[in-house]
C-alpha cells in the first residue's frame, strides 16, 4: 500500500500563491501516476492536476497557466504551485498516488481558502 499525506493549504488572499506538497510512504517503488484533485462544497471531485512517471502533465482547463505539478521522485513527493489564486479555487484539494498494479489511493485532503 500506498499512504499519501497532503501539506500545505491555509487561507489566502485573491491573486495569491500557495504550494501544496504530498509525501507518499509505503510501497514507493510501485508509484506510477500522481495527482492533484479537488472538491468544492456540494460538487464533486474533480481533476486538477496530473503528473506521470516521466514528467508528462495535463491540467484542468480552469487552472492552465496558473498552475504547476511537479514531482520529485528521490522524495516520492508531488508537488502543486498555485498562483494568481482566485475565489473559485477554494476547495478541499486532494492527492491520489496511482501505482503499476493498478490501484490509486488519496489522502487526507487539505483546505485550500481564496478570500479577502
Amino acid at each position: 500500500q500506498v499512504q499519501p499525506v497532503e501539506s500545505g493549504g491555509g487561507l489566502v488572499q485573491p491573486g495569491g500563491s500557495l504550494r501544496l506538497s504530498c509525501a507518499a510512504t509505503g510501497s514507493v517503488f510501485s508509484i506510477d501516476v500522481m495527482g492533484w484533485y479537488r472538491q468544492a462544497p456540494g460538487k464533486q471531485r474533480d481533476l486538477v492536476a496530473i503528473i506521470w512517471n516521466g514528467g508528462r502533465s495535463n491540467y484542468a482547463d480552469s487552472v492552465k497557466g496558473r498552475f504547476t505539478i511537479s514531482r520529485d521522485n528521490a522524495k516520492n513527493t508531488v508537488y502543486l504551485q498555485m498562483n494568481s489564486l482566485k475565489p473559485e479555487d477554494t476547495a478541499v484539494y486532494y492527492c491520489n498516488i496511482g501505482t503499476t498494479y493498478g490501484r490509486g489511493y488519496w489522502g487526507q485532503g487539505t483546505q485550500v481558502t481564496v478570500s479577502s
